[in-house]
């Protein structure tokens, strides 16, 4: 697995993590509670978060590396579109050795 970290401080981090858990729920068999979540997006790709009062941390891993990029557009773009009321600025991506 290739595998990358974000951490988003936001003071809503757990609010924005459990809004991603439900929401692809309706297609994934997500796991979550009120400081982690899992969404297993594919057999061989899937999103952590893990949710604190400073933020939220976000992890990627895919089987195929060159998926990786996409997969991480596609959680930063739901979690802006959930935080659409504050300014989470440029998310930095780093790898997972």
């Amino acid at each position: 697995m290739t595998a990358s970290t974000a951490r988003v401080a936001t003071a809503n981090g757990r609010r924005y993590m459990t809004q991603l858990c439900k929401h692809w729920a309706h297609k994934f068999e997500v796991v979550h509670d009120e400081n982690q979540g899992l969404v297993p997006f594919a057999p061989d790709s899937r999103c952590r978060m893990a949710a604190d009062a400073e933020g939220v941390t976000l992890t990627v891993e895919v089987e195929d590396a060159g998926q990786l990029e996409r997969m991480q557009h596609v959680v930063v773009d739901h979690l802006k579109r959930f935080a659409f009321r504050e300014d989470l600025g440029e998310v930095a991506w780093t790898p997972v050795p």
